[in-house]
């Protein structure tokens, strides 16, 4: 069982920090003690606050993600993690790239395998609304199969 995960996404200002935000949630109502983290491959965002429309579809949710800060991974955490969670295809090849080998896309949880979309791209809280609710099923299928 892993005792640690770290979600992975590109700037690490939407879908990671949803993530994150779900599992712990889950992970608490569950009493489960693990370690979890969220990141992004690149360094465009670091120090930044998600993403507004990310922060207000989680507070609607319960879930407070407002203190979170973006972060580009490290390979210590590569070392780190026992399970790393990729939010995309190409997230997932470029972590294999680094040398990630405990790697899986969130979306093999619920969403036929596909990527999950970057709502930075929506320009609307709908679309990031409705990749809350792809993220909130995929995580806790993700703690119901695999922790």
């Amino acid at each position: 069982m892993a005792k640690s995960i770290l979600f992975v996404c590109l700037g690490n200002i939407c879908r990671s920090p949803i993530a994150e935000g779900v599992a712990r949630e889950i992970a608490n109502k569950r009493g489960m003690d693990l370690t979890i983290d969220s990141c992004g491959l690149s360094g465009q965002y670091v120090r930044e606050t998600p993403c507004s429309y990310s922060v207000h579809v989680a507070r609607e949710h319960g879930i407070d993600i407002s203190s979170m800060r973006a972060r580009q991974i490290t390979y210590k955490d590569i070392g780190t993690f026992d399970l790393i969670i990729a939010l995309d295809e190409k997230n997932r090849l470029e972590l294999t790239q680094m040398g990630a080998r405990n790697v899986v896309k969130l979306g093999a949880f619920g969403y036929n395998g596909e990527d999950i979309p970057d709502p930075h791209l929506f320009p609307s809280y709908e679309g990031v609304d409705e990749v809350y609710e792809i993220i909130e099923v995929c995580v806790t299928n993700l703690f119901d199969e695999m922790l």
